[in-house]
């Protein structure tokens, strides 16, 4: 199945101050979450952002939180968000396919794509975008998500995908402001 831009949603999981210095090549996973969340925005696709106990881990990274402005923003104490509710009333509710990334992946990312894939949702994993402490972790996180039905995509793939043709002044942009 192909994402499609009308029936998605970008969901970034808890990419937060205090835990994304640990997160192994963190920086490559921040620049990948803005990268999407810019991407969305400039295609009309809706982005919504979880932070896991903000006032103990911090708020989302300040480039996430500058490429994110218009984002809906939900704090969640477990680590599934989809367990405690906190998406009900966010554009995820309402979306057939949610494009994940964030952190942990063998975590956070993982239990809520799995309760999302649970609910009926189409999910899609943004590998580049998603990290752990340890990459051992974050691979087997990918392996047992693609067991359960859930797709491992890059970047690029979401942002064709979501694009659907060449030739447009949409694809130019996109392509001029974003595909290296």
């Amino acid at each position: 199945m192909l994402m499609n831009p009308k029936k998605s949603v970008l969901l970034v999981i808890d990419v937060q101050a205090k835990l994304a210095p640990f997160i192994h090549d963190n920086a490559a996973v921040v620049e990948a979450c803005v990268w999407l969340a810019r991407v969305a925005e400039r295609i009309g696709v809706p982005v919504v952002v979880t932070e896991h106990f903000p006032e103990k881990i911090g708020g989302t990274v300040e480039a996430v939180r500058a490429a994110t402005a218009g984002a809906h923003y939900v704090g969640k104490q477990f680590f599934s968000a989809q367990a405690d509710g906190c998406l009900d009333q966010t554009a995820v509710a309402g979306c057939e396919q949610v494009i994940l990334c964030g952190t942990e992946a063998h975590v956070c990312v993982q239990q809520t794509a799995l309760d999302l894939r649970g609910a009926g949702k189409q999910v899609f994993i943004v590998a580049e975008a998603s990290g752990s402490r340890a990459p051992a972790n974050r691979d087997l996180a990918f392996e047992r998500m693609r067991g359960h039905g859930i797709e491992i995509v890059s970047r690029e793939m979401v942002a064709f995908e979501w694009l659907q043709r060449g030739g447009t002044e949409l694809f130019r942009e996109v392509n001029r402001d974003f595909i290296r």
